[in-house]
């Protein structure tokens, strides 16, 4: 129930909206008076209406090309919203048989009030700017003239591309408020998309069948006129709220309202009809075929002899995965690129020992089979690309391997050298993956972890008379937990990670700080202290005030805001489990302490357990805290935020000790 489900559409419904009309070189007076955006007061900016339209052009030489021309007309309500008269447009430049996309910009002005009047200052060519990026993309940008706090700016522009395969992502939703947005598509009958509309917001579609023509010259320079049948559709979406960063989300682009298209299939006549990606296994096989993908797979003669020494002691199917993967990500790296295809080729990158994420991977899979394991690579969207839902070419940007362990898949990723069996790095960590094989056949892969990642934590707590507190403490983390702890303190010495826990732990004082199973990544990590704080008791008259779980209470609800928009995104379930002793000073007694609870959300989403046993002068605090799903609904933050507010106050509820 609580994974959040993006609403995904094969449109073509019939909804109608009224049609409203908005022009460039139309500003009016009140849009320039206007001194905050009505819907949302705070908003810096606001985008008072974007247009675009996809239609094509024919010509003998070069077939059909796309033409997607945008229009915007943004008004800047305060000063953070003066960046919003930069615009940037990248394009693609790196085909091998197409002519370079092409981008250009027009009709740019800022208006603004002076003397009571309109006044116009237009963009001239100083304010346009092109720059490569790689030699694969070049960005085309603008500054607009003159824009202070209430301009308003308006500005077209053109991208131009005979790439039919998929037509720009056309956003609803930016992280400023939109007004209107409207965009319409003009598809000749040859060629069949499939639109998806993602995210949050209501967008209302139409779509119709009307007549379409061309006109172009023929090789002997004579006027030609085709004409076809063409689906012409309409997509627009009215009073978008800004849609910004908030904590705890995987990816925002996830939920941001779009529309994408994407060419299902060709048909031209007297042509057969051609199938670009309608099925998994359309897309399996199209992969598969790929003389980066398929061949590469097939390659073995340049490790036979190294794997026989690689496996030599294993004695079972899961010690030959094991030795295999740790060889792999022992003696390759990475070189930091994504795909499923190969670029250099596994020969080369296993005798380079450098390679890209397919090349890695390939060697790891193919090692596996040759040792007699069923290993297949999973395609992946990291988190950064976006979710995979429809059947395509371009939805995936990674590969990991699945290995078939006594009847079980076993996820690994040898790029990475803090992953382990079934513990994916967190980028892959994106709702579902795709298994592919070679006949075509596919199956889908969760990579969301189920089971919970566990960390323990134990503290055997003496305090003095004073309210000084000291003692000795024992930290576990298994699994992502663990992962975790290897990823973000890799890059720490000894002495830096141990004032980065002081910190962390309320300013305590750390000495014989003591780690195991760092760089043992199939065991849990071990971390043992000493401690001494004298800011964790409070003192009043005879009194002495304690926080039960001492230095890791809880004092700041991550929840704050009224209401929230966006799915809860924690990666992965965990549970953390607190075991604290504390002995209580001699000539004190105890007073009062917190009663037992259990806090729950409902649904089993997140619980907390506390609990508090007393002992002559010891007192046993055992707490448990569970977040059971990794990934939840927005409309569940009213009992997540709540769930948090009653716990946080629970754990500084006081212990309060009387003297004698």
């Amino acid at each position: 129930m609580h994974y959040f489900k993006i609403l995904f559409f094969l449109l073509f419904p019939v909804l109608m909206m009224n049609a409203q009309k908005f022009e460039l070189g139309k500003v009016s007076l009140k849009e320039l008076q206007e001194k905050s955006y009505p819907a949302d007061t705070s908003a810096v900016a606001a985008i008072l209406y974007n247009k675009a339209k996809t239609y094509f052009r024919y010509d003998r030489n070069n077939g059909f090309t796309a033409y997607h021309e945008y229009e915007f007309r943004i008004k800047i309500y305060k000063k953070e919203g003066l960046k919003w008269a930069n615009f940037e447009v990248p394009y693609y430049v790196g085909y091998e048989n197409l002519n370079n996309d092409y981008v250009k910009f027009s009709n740019g002005i800022t208006y603004n009030i002076e003397n009571g009047e309109i006044a116009k200052a237009k963009l001239n060519s100083e304010g346009s700017f092109r720059q490569d990026v790689n030699e694969l993309w070049k960005v085309a940008s603008i500054t607009m003239p003159n824009v202070k706090v209430g301009s308003v700016i308006e500005f077209r522009y053109t991208l131009r591309s005979e790439d039919l395969m998929e037509f720009p992502v056309f956003h609803f939703q930016y992280a400023i408020p939109v007004a209107f947005a409207e965009y319409r598509t003009e598809i000749p009958e040859f060629f069949i998309y499939k639109p998806s509309v993602i995210g949050l917001g209501d967008v209302k579609s139409d779509a119709k069948i009307v007549g379409g023509y061309q006109n172009y010259s023929n090789e002997h320079q004579q006027s030609v006129n085709l004409s076809y049948q063409q689906i012409n559709s309409v997509y627009t979406a009215q009073n978008m709220p800004a849609l910004n960063e908030e904590d705890y989300v995987d990816n925002i682009e996830n939920y941001r309202s779009s529309v994408v298209h994407e060419l299902e299939k060709t048909r031209f006549p007297d042509v057969p009809e051609k199938n670009y990606s309608t099925t998994w296994e359309g897309v399996a096989k199209t992969i598969y075929k790929d003389k980066r993908f398929g061949k590469e797979l097939e390659e073995r003669l340049y490790f036979e002899q190294d794997l026989a020494s690689i496996i030599k002691n294993a004695t079972t199917n899961a010690e030959k995965v094991t030795a295999i993967f740790e060889f792999v990500k022992r003696s390759m790296h990475w070189d930091g690129k994504y795909g499923y295809y190969t670029k250099k080729g596994v020969r080369q990158a296993y005798q380079d020992r450098i390679g890209n994420v397919a090349e890695i991977n390939f060697i790891l899979i193919t090692m596996l089979n040759q040792a007699g394991i069923n290993a297949n690579p999973v395609l992946v969207s990291t988190i950064a690309h976006g979710i995979p839902v429809f059947p395509n070419l371009t939805v995936f940007n990674y590969v990991v391997a699945a290995a078939e362990i006594e009847g079980k898949q076993m996820l690994l990723d040898a790029t990475d050298k803090y992953a382990t069996l079934n513990i994916l790095p967190p980028k892959a960590l994106n709702w579902t993956g795709r298994l592919i094989r070679r006949d075509g056949s596919s199956q889908e892969i969760n990579l969301v972890p189920e089971s919970q990642s566990k960390e323990s934590i134990a503290l055997m707590a003496k305090i003095d008379a004073q309210g000084k507190i000291s003692g000795r403490g024992r930290i576990q983390k298994a699994d992502y937990t663990a992962y975790d702890f290897r990823e973000n303190n890799a890059a720490l010495n000894n002495a830096d990670y141990i004032e980065k826990l002081e910190n962390n732990l309320g300013g305590i004082q750390i000495s014989d700080y003591k780690s195991e199973n760092v760089d043992a990544l199939s065991k849990p990590i071990t971390e043992t202290f000493t401690f001494v704080s004298d800011n964790h008791v409070e003192m009043i008259g005879d009194k002495l005030f304690v926080n039960p779980m001492l230095f890791f209470t809880q004092t700041k609800n991550p929840f704050v805001l009224e209401k929230r928009r966006l799915p809860i995104y924690y990666g992965y379930p965990k549970q953390t489990k607190y075991n604290i002793s504390i002995e209580i000073p001699e000539g004190y007694a105890l007073e009062s302490v917190p009663k037992p609870v259990t806090i729950t959300t409902g649904e089993n989403v997140a619980t907390f357990a506390f609990n508090l046993l007393e002992s002559g002068s010891k007192i046993q605090i055992m707490a448990t805290r569970e977040i059971n799903l990794p990934l939840i609904s927005a409309s569940f933050y009213p009992n997540l935020k709540e769930f948090y507010q009653k716990m946080i106050e629970k754990q500084n509820e006081k212990i309060v000790l009387k003297k004698l």
